[in-house]
């Protein structure tokens, strides 16, 4: 068999990639949904194996295949790794399709191209959303110590990952961990000499050389992710939730100390610098705020959450730290209890049910509040019923005490209104990592914004279904990070938040980079 050459597809494979179609496989339930199309838990019919099917909308596009997809596959082509997801083939569909209403898929093409991937139980946001759940040391050095190896293979490999977050980390019920959705992945040179969007990574998970405007940055950014991932699992919630990209910036200032050229040198020559410095010098205060950490988690997490990127640890560095080579180790991925699937997306799904059903509720009881009803009368003439009290016109029986009538309550329902506590003790009060936490916001909303050599950095236009965090889905269909009207929009949505990835394209070949 012909081999492909790096990053190149092998079209000499069995079965050759897109010579099959999609109802070579039963579609059994939906796991992911975003600007980018659906993610299907999915049944090969011949062979019965379960897969995840990533289907690729093309309405959206005006110059032909995403670009995003293209990269995804040319990058996943040449990945293997135990800690990086598999893409199996591709399938397409022979033409129109509709969705589980019967309505068209708005599919102005004949056919559908869908990813197929390995399938993969959990992912991290999911799972840790799970009513309940808490992470033990064991497990979090084990899951910690996956990702890092995942993203050492990909830094060795030249790819940069470009949006780490929770939701992008897959989990089996093995207890393996892969890195997923690689559409904003790209390859890297050496010298960092290559002028790349500073648009993408998941607002509270973005390093700050990306806020403040650099387009020359390499695996560090990614590292900065990871600690942010890393402090997430021990604080029980999201150490950095800004609303916007200045919120952003002054929450990274107020925990990790304002740069200046003594802390990270250079750093007054970045784009955007002078604009969004601090007025007055501040502290870190890292070991302050999480005092509560171990020596050796608190150690390696100051060396992820480095203001200078050229200072940040790398992915090997990382897993030689103390910290997983003293006790507790790690666990064994096989030792970890097996879980009900859980995807951000069906966890969401559940929460805002749960929502609806409660105000429903609520509502219902405010419009038709229960009137106090007597019992119906024993059919025996002149006998009144036991428990009635009598009218105004009957006499009162000494013989019969009047009946006081029940209290009836019709104030809130009783419970939280928000979904399951997730931290037993003191985690997010609002129930795990609140999707709707980060709250409005989700583009550059803080006045003025400086201009870029690439084009202005914000467009007026809204970006639809952005909040801080990103949408769901490891897989790769979380919310779009390409507006359809403008790098960045004002106010959207709240949620998980957008990557933010900037509609700005390269004028030479109409891509972003």
């Amino acid at each position: 068999m012909a081999l492909a050459g790096p990053g190149q597809l092998n079209l000499d494979e069995s079965p050759s990639w897109g010579s099959r179609s999609v109802d070579c496989f039963e579609k059994l339930e939906q796991i992911g949904e975003g600007t980018y199309g659906q993610v299907y838990m999915a049944r090969e019919i011949k062979t019965g194996e379960i897969v995840a099917l990533k289907k690729i909308r093309m309405d959206n596009e005006r110059e032909g295949f995403p670009i995003t997809a293209i990269r995804e596959i040319k990058i996943l082509k040449k990945l293997h790794h135990e800690n990086v997801i598999q893409l199996k083939e591709i399938v397409t569909s022979p033409g129109p399709e509709k969705d589980d209403q019967g309505r068209s898929d708005g599919n102005k093409y004949k056919g559908s191209i869908y990813m197929v991937f390995e399938y993969m139980d959990h992912d991290l946001t999911g799972l840790a959303d799970r009513p309940g759940m808490r992470f033990t040391v064991p497990q979090i050095k084990c899951y910690m110590r996956q990702l890092l190896t995942g993203l050492h293979y990909c830094h060795v490999n030249q790819v940069l990952h470009r949006d780490i977050k929770g939701s992008n980390l897959l989990i089996d019920n093995e207890g393996n961990l892969k890195l997923a959705d690689f559409g904003l992945a790209r390859s890297f040179s050496n010298d960092y000499n290559g002028n790349l969007t500073n648009r993408v990574i998941t607002l509270w998970y973005r390093p700050p050389e990306l806020l403040l405007g650099t387009t020359k940055y390499g695996p560090a950014v990614d590292m900065w992710s990871v600690g942010c991932i890393f402090a997430e699992l021990l604080h029980g919630k999201p150490i950095l939730p800004g609303k916007n990209e200045p919120e952003q910036l002054n929450k990274i200032f107020e925990l990790c100390g304002s740069p200046d050229e003594v802390n990270w040198p250079g750093v007054s020559k970045i784009p955007w610098y002078n604009n969004f410095k601090p007025s007055r010098p501040i502290k870190r205060r890292l070991r302050e705020v999480f005092k509560h950490f171990d020596r050796h988690a608190l150690d390696l997490l100051e060396r992820m959450l480095t203001l200078d990127p050229s200072q940040r640890i790398s992915a090997k560095d990382a897993l030689d730290a103390e910290y997983f080579w003293n006790d507790p180790l790690p666990c064994d991925p096989k030792s970890l209890p097996k879980y009900e699937s859980s995807h951000e997306f069906q966890t969401k799904k559940k929460r805002q049910q749960q929502r609806q059903h409660e105000e429903t509720a609520k509502r219902q009881k405010l419009q038709h509040p229960q009137q106090h009803q007597r019992l119906p009368p024993i059919q025996q003439t002149g006998q009144a019923h036991p428990q009635l009290r009598p009218g105004p016109n009957q006499p009162m029986h000494l013989s019969q005490p009047p009946v006081v009538a029940p209290n009836h309550n019709y104030g809130k329902p009783r419970g939280p209104s928000g979904g399951p506590n997730r931290y037993a003790q003191g985690g997010n009060p609002g129930g795990g990592y609140n999707p709707n936490s980060g709250g409005p916001g989700g583009g550059y909303t803080g006045g003025p914004y400086p201009p870029q050599g690439r084009g202005a950095p914000y467009g007026g236009s809204g970006m639809p279904g952005a909040g801080p965090r990103g949408g769901s889905g490891g897989y790769g269909v979380g919310n779009s990070n390409y507006p359809q009207q403008g790098p960045y929009g004002g106010a959207s949505g709240s949620g998980r938040g957008s990557n933010m990835m900037g509609g700005n394209r390269n004028p030479q070949y109409g891509w972003p980079q």
